[in-house]
Parts: C-alpha cells; structure tokens; sequence
C-alpha cells in the first residue's frame, strides 16, 4: 500500500465516526461550534499519533478517548451553557425587556444531520435522539465534567463500566460511583426544569397535524389559533436574551407588541435536538422577500406546544443548518 492510500484509508476510517464523536462532544460541551471544534481537534491529534496506536482497543474507543480529554481540557474554564430559565426567573410581559448575554452563556441548537448516526435499530434511533433533546443537554451541563462523560458514555452510548474505566484511567468502583451520582443529580433535576418533549419518531399523524396547525398560525400571525395549541403553561425563549416568557397570555401578548414585526413571516421545517422546529423568516420591508431571523425549536406534549425556543443569531445558525440567509417573495405575493 502507497503512502497516499494509507493515508485516505487512515482518513476514511477517522470520518467513519465524525457524526457520532460529533454528538459525544456536543452533549459533553452543549455547544454546536465547539462541539465540531472538538471533534476536528480529536481527528488533528488522532492523525498525527496513529503510528502510536498499538491497536489493544478498538479504533473507535481510541478515539473516544482522544475526544473525552479534549472535551475535559475544554471544561477546565468550568464553564456551563444554559437556557434562559436555568438563570433567571420568568419575567411578566408587563416586564420584558430584550437583555442581551454573551454567546458563550447560551446552550446551542444542533442539525440532527450533524449529531444522529443513521442507526438501524428504531429504539437506538429514539435513545439517540432523546439524548440530544435540549432539556437533556441543560441537564448535563449540571454535572461535574467526569460525571458528565461517565453518564453520557454509559446510559446514552451504553459502554460497560470496564469500558469506560479503561477510557478514563480509572477503577470500575470509580465509574460506578460517578454515575450514581450523576443519575441523582439528573433525578433531583428532572420535573424542574421544562418538558423535554414527548415527540414520537417518527411524528405520529396527531403531531404532524399540531405542527400543521402550528405553521398556519404563526404565518398568520393568528394568536387565537396559536394560543389553542400552547400548553397554559408553555415557556418561551429567546437567546441570546435572558428574558423567558411563561403562558399563553404573556407569549401572544409579546408576539403582538415587541415581537410585532414578525407577522407574515414564513417558516421552513428543520430537524434539531431530536425535535420538530423551523427556520423563522421575517418580512424585509427595505430589500422585500424575506430575511432569516430565527431558529425556532418546539418541545410537544400531550398535542400540545410546551416549549417554543427561538434562537436568534442567525448569522450563525443558518449556515449551520445548510439554510439561506434571504427568501424571495413568491410570484402570488408579488402580484
């Protein structure tokens, strides 16, 4: 074998498992950019120290290894992505106010693409999806880094305990001890914080009707209809704003006057987080057409809308998401 061959064999094999490292890292750091930052950092270091790969485990656990301490070394700054509801309290509409807070505040929204393996199995492809749900990814972030890997690596990837001993240097009792630990933490957690959204996979016929309903309303900007599909305590965000809105009254009530602008808007469907959501684009009175302005991911419940998250940096997370930036007015408008 030619020197050029083993090296694209040597990368195609490392690009086997970019989307899974991808979604190892992305629940290690909730965040998608340093998430792809990491992964890239993981296939850097693998690259260059293969020839020291003796081969006493597999490939893959190698480079989970090589992903786990990037991850670790990424968290040393102790810092912890969150959701406006994970810190501040929900302000009255009679309260709102837009207060910005740096991007590296925020928890951030993820492709499915970029994070969900193709798996065979129906019940892996719910676990997998369910383990990136925002709501979850919140929930690591609480924990101690080593806690964290330990629980996403046993309960979400499903190592043995052995397994993942060996990959952080560690005893079995060590792992074991992590992990109990995290599942109480987790367990303490769970209720408090918002639904993580009881969505089928795929949508089941009542879901994609909601969703249905759901686009109608917001295109039309007809809080009647909208507020019929909320859940009466839905929560709504909007980051990089801390502020968060809880009920139907103070979401349309906010639609209506500071987030007035958006009537008329168009939506396009996306998968992000395991979930139903939407790329948001909004009139552009100067340029006509439409203009990006948000990401917008539902959690679902019971047919109804829990949790309406809107994520506003769009000069992010459009490219992200493969989405233009501008939509043009369609013919029946222009006439």
């Amino acid at each position: 074998m030619t020197d050029s061959t083993a090296t694209a064999d040597l990368d195609m094999r490392l690009e086997k498992h970019r989307v899974e490292l991808t979604g190892y890292c992305y629940r290690m750091l909730g965040s998608s950019f340093e998430a792809e930052d990491a992964v890239q950092d993981t296939m850097v270091r693998a690259w260059r120290s293969y020839d020291k790969f003796e081969g006493r485990s597999s490939l893959r656990s190698w480079l989970y290894r090589i992903a786990t301490n990037v991850c670790l070394d990424m968290l040393t700054a102790g810092n912890k992505r969150a959701r406006p509801m994970d810190l501040t309290e929900s302000t009255p509409l009679a309260r709102a106010a837009l207060s910005p807070r740096p991007d590296h505040t925020w928890l951030e929204p993820m492709p499915d693409a970029r994070v969900l393996p193709t798996v065979e199995d129906p019940a892996e492809a719910a676990v997998a999806k369910e383990s990136v749900r925002l709501a979850f990814i919140a929930a690591l972030q609480q924990l101690p880094a080593k806690q964290r890997a330990v629980l996403i690596l046993r309960e979400v990837l499903a190592w043995k305990a052995s397994e993942v001993a060996e990959l952080l240097d560690t005893s079995v009792a060590s792992v074991n001890s992590a992990l109990q630990r995290a599942r109480a933490t987790l367990a303490e957690r769970d209720g408090k914080q918002g639904a993580e959204g009881a969505v089928s996979d795929p949508l089941d016929e009542e879901q994609q009707k909601l969703l249905e309903r759901y686009v109608a309303a917001f295109e039309g900007y007809d809080m009647t209809a909208l507020t019929a599909l909320l859940h009466e305590d839905a929560i709504m965000t909007m980051p990089p704003f801390d502020l968060w809105l809880t009920g139907t009254a103070d979401i349309t009530g906010f639609m209506t006057t500071l987030g007035a602008g958006c009537a008329n808007s168009r939506l396009k469907p996306v998968q992000a987080n395991g979930l139903p959501g939407f790329a948001h684009y909004k009139p552009d009175e100067e340029k006509g057409g439409y203009s990006a302005w948000a990401v917008q991911i539902l959690e679902i419940s019971d047919g109804r809308i829990t949790g309406f998250h809107c994520f506003l940096d769009t000069q992010r997370w459009f490219p992200l998401f493969d989405l233009p930036l501008r939509l043009e007015a369609e013919a029946d408008e222009v006439q």
